[in-house]
């Protein structure tokens, strides 16, 4: 017991402030969704979407937490305003979606896609450049383009096929 802790503290003291990033991200996602952005979302989305369209309101929640993950630089703060205005009253209220695989999926899609389209996300797209010393500082992020394409297409893909079943 007394080692576990002890290793616990080891760690937390070696990944330092970075430890509590994730939080704070999310929090500040939740700050969004209780200003409203998630329910401005929503109105739009109702008012623009198809009605009874599930396709749709899907692909509408996946590039949305893409476009949102590359505005704020990075999935967490993404997440709790695509699945308020979005997620539950749209897809899982509506539509009967999945929330874990709606949940896993769009964190994927924005995670994975988002991130590595963002100069936002620095530790990974624009530090690289500088320590690779590049020419141009958004290099990374082009490269990674196609990468982030493909991704986003197959996690929609299998969004589709899993979410609704």
């Amino acid at each position: 017991m007394r080692e576990g802790i002890a290793e616990g503290r080891r760690l937390l003291d070696a990944i330092g402030w970075a430890a509590l990033l994730p939080l704070l991200l999310a929090a500040l996602g939740q700050v969004f969704t209780e200003s409203g952005v998630g329910a401005a979302i929503a109105a739009i989305a109702t008012d623009f979407l198809p009605a009874g369209n599930a396709t749709a309101a899907l692909a509408v929640f996946a590039l949305g937490m893409v476009l949102f993950t590359v505005i704020m630089g990075n999935a967490f703060a993404a997440f709790p305003v695509m699945m308020a205005g979005i997620g539950l009253p749209l897809l899982i209220h509506q539509h009967g979606a999945h929330p874990a695989i709606l949940g896993a999926m769009g964190m994927l899609c924005a995670g994975y896609c988002g991130t590595l389209l963002t100069p936002m996300a620095a530790d990974f797209n624009l530090v690289p450049a500088a320590l690779l010393e590049l020419r141009n500082p958004y290099g990374v992020i082009k490269a990674q383009a196609w990468s982030a394409l493909w991704i986003f297409a197959s996690t929609f893909m299998m969004m589709w096929l899993l979410v609704f079943r």
